[in-house]
C-alpha cells in the first residue's frame, strides 16, 4: 500500500473502499476496494474529500484489512449464524434462528489485547431471535502484520480450547408441569394468580403444559405431585410458591426428597433470592433425560421481571447452570423496577 495523490490516481487500484457521508441521505461506498481509478472518478473523489488515496501494493507478510478481517470471522463464527459481505474490515454475524447466545469472554479478550483489531457482542446467555445481530468484528488499521494475525489467532484457540468464540444453541419444545402449593390456594381463600404468570412465561417459547397439579403446604403430597409430573413426561416441573421460611414453606424440602441434585436454594437476584435450582436425572425407560425441577418464590407472580427470566431460556436451551454461574449474579442482579421496562435491553441479570 502506497499514497499517492489522488490527481495523480488515474490507473490505480484502491485498497479499501471510499465512503461517502451525506447526513439523512447516504452512508455508503461509492467506490470499492479493488476499483481501478478512472480519469472521470477523480473529481468524484476530491468532492468527498479526499485529495490523497491508498492504493494497494502488495507486500510480504502484510494483510488488507479485508483479508485479516476473515481471519477474525473465522475465530467466531458457528453453527446457527450467518455472516456478512466483507466490508472495511467489518464482518457482522446473525443468528438463524431462535436460540441462546453463548460467548466465550476470554477468547474475545485475548483477540481485543492485541489492539488494531476487535470483537464486540451482544450479552451472552441471554435470548436472540431469528436475524438478530450477534457481534462484530473489525481490523482497524487499513493493513495488518500477518504474523500479528496469526499470534492473535493462536491465544483466541488456545482461550477457548479450539472452539469458536460463539454458540448459538437452539431453543427446545419442552413439556412442563406446574405444581401450586400453598394452603390459602388449596382451600380456595384466594384466587390462584400464580400459575397464570407461569403459563405466560413458558408460552414464549415452545412449551406443551403435561400437568397441573395444586397441593396444600404438606411436602409428601408436593414431592409425589413433582414425581407425577416427571413421569407424566415433563421436561421442566415449576414448583410455585412455598420458597421462604416460614414453618409452612416445605417447597424445598419437597423437591429435595424427590432425589433431585440440589444446585442452589438461593441466588442473589433480587427480585428472586429465594429461587431454587435442582435438575432429576431420568435413568429408566427409553428415553434417559434430566428434568429440570425449579422451586420459585412469590416475586415471579408480581413484579415484571425475576430470576425466572434469565434462567428459563437456559433451561429451554439444555443448557445446564451451575451453582457458581448463580453466585456471579451478584452484580447486575438487582432490577431497578425501572417504570418502563426495557428487559432485556438493560442491566439486569449481566452479571453471567
Amino acid at each position: 500500500m502506497k499514497l499517492i495523490q489522488t490527481v495523480d490516481a488515474e490507473g490505480a487500484v484502491l485498497c479499501h473502499d471510499i465512503t461517502q457521508i451525506i447526513k439523512g441521505v447516504t452512508k455508503d461506498a461509492v467506490f470499492r476496494k479493488g476499483h481501478i481509478v478512472t480519469k472521470e472518478d477523480i473529481p468524484v473523489l476530491l468532492s468527498v474529500g479526499k485529495d490523497q488515496l491508498y492504493v494497494w501494493e502488495k507486500k510480504e507478510g502484510i494483510l488488507h484489512e479485508n483479508e485479516a478481517a476473515e481471519i477474525l470471522c473465522r475465530l467466531c463464527l458457528n453453527e446457527n449464524m450467518e455472516r456478512s459481505e466483507v466490508k472495511e474490515g467489518k464482518i457482522e454475524l446473525l443468528a438463524t434462528c431462535d436460540g441462546l447466545l453463548k460467548v466465550n469472554a476470554a477468547g474475545i479478550k485475548a483477540v481485543n489485547g492485541f489492539g488494531q483489531m476487535m470483537i464486540a457482542s451482544r450479552h451472552g446467555n441471554f435470548p436472540v431471535k431469528k436475524g438478530d445481530k450477534l457481534a462484530g468484528t473489525r481490523i482497524i488499521p487499513l493493513v495488518i502484520e500477518e504474523e500479528k494475525m496469526r499470534a492473535a489467532s493462536r491465544a483466541c484457540l488456545s482461550a477457548t480450547e479450539g472452539r469458536p468464540v460463539f454458540r448459538l444453541l437452539p431453543f427446545k419444545h419442552k413439556k412442563v408441569g406446574i405444581v401450586t402449593t400453598g394452603n390459602e390456594v388449596y382451600y380456595g381463600r384466594i384466587k390462584d394468580t400464580f400459575t397464570p404468570v407461569i403459563e405466560e412465561k413458558i408460552g414464549a417459547f415452545d412449551t406443551q403444559i403435561v400437568g397441573h397439579e395444586t397441593w396444600n403446604d404438606d411436602d409428601r403430597q408436593v414431592t409425589a405431585a413433582v414425581m407425577r409430573m416427571i413421569e407424566a413426561g415433563a421436561d421442566i416441573v415449576c414448583c410455585t410458591g412455598g420458597m421462604s421460611v416460614d414453618p409452612d414453606d416445605k417447597t424445598p424440602l419437597a423437591i429435595k426428597n424427590t432425589g433431585a441434585e440440589i444446585v442452589s436454594y438461593g441466588a442473589p437476584v433480587l427480585p428472586g433470592a429465594m429461587f431454587l435450582l435442582a435438575y432429576y436425572e431420568v435413568k429408566e425407560g427409553p428415553c434417559p433425560r434430566t428434568v429440570t425441577i425449579m422451586g420459585l418464590p412469590g416475586c415471579v407472580m408480581y413484579a415484571k421481571r425475576t430470576i425466572f427470566d434469565l434462567v428459563l431460556p437456559r433451561v429451554m436451551a439444555d443448557d445446564r447452570v451451575t451453582g457458581e454461574e448463580l453466585a456471579s449474579l451478584g452484580e447486575g442482579g438487582l432490577c431497578l423496577n425501572c417504570p418502563v421496562c426495557s428487559f432485556p435491553n438493560c442491566g439486569f441479570g449481566k452479571g453471567w
